[in-house]
């Protein structure tokens, strides 16, 4: 089961991956942490984007279809996949779906967040003030959900019409989001055996 989350910055993506690898052993694929790793492997590829970093440049599309590559293949045995802050673009979504059909694989679920974006953005502004987290700026944070919303946008009727997309209410509690995200893993999963 490969699953992609998306969700603007805050909306409890990270809080649902990690609970989808605790209760079912699925590998979470940040391309953030497999960035950060690569860069302090020492490896060919980890040099690479240690360099491309450091001079404040994006890393390239392969580069980051390279890692995703490296973690399918050194999982093979895993029941599944979650796929966070990846694909950005069109672009990295064909090149994804490439890369799993290799691997006699797909994507089969698409799950989004969504979220009551003024609320989300007075939840930071709080969590500012209380804790001063520097990432909580609220002015920062609405440049990053910009972001979100522009690159995120493409996908949306893409996966639509592959009949993969599947919204859940991410303002609800954390137990209830669980539940919703459950019950989308259990539908894809029937749909998944039936193909």
């Amino acid at each position: 089961m490969n699953l992609i989350l998306f969700g603007p910055p805050a909306a409890g993506k990270g809080t649902q991956a990690k609970k989808l690898v605790a209760e079912r052993g699925f590998i979470q694929l940040s391309t953030g942490d497999m960035l950060r790793a690569a860069r302090s492997s020492g490896t060919e590829l980890g040099l690479k984007v240690a360099g491309i970093m450091d001079s404040g440049a994006l890393v390239s599309d392969e580069i980051v279809i390279a890692l995703i590559e490296e973690q399918l293949d050194l999982h093979p045995e895993a029941p599944g996949f979650i796929f966070d802050g990846f694909p950005r673009t069109v672009a990295q979504a064909k090149a994804l779906d490439a890369a799993l059909e290799r691997r006699g694989a797909q994507v089969h679920s698409v799950i989004r967040l969504k979220v009551d974006e003024p609320a989300l953005i007075a939840r930071i502004a709080k969590r500012f003030e209380d804790e001063g987290r520097a990432d909580d700026n609220p002015e920062s944070f609405k440049i990053r959900l910009d972001a979100y919303n522009r690159q995120t946008a493409p996908l949306l009727p893409l996966y639509a019409a592959q009949n993969k997309l599947s919204e859940v209410d991410g303002m609800a509690p954390v137990e209830a989001v669980s539940a919703a995200i459950s019950k989308v893993i259990e539908g894809a999963a029937q749909l998944a055996s039936k193909g």
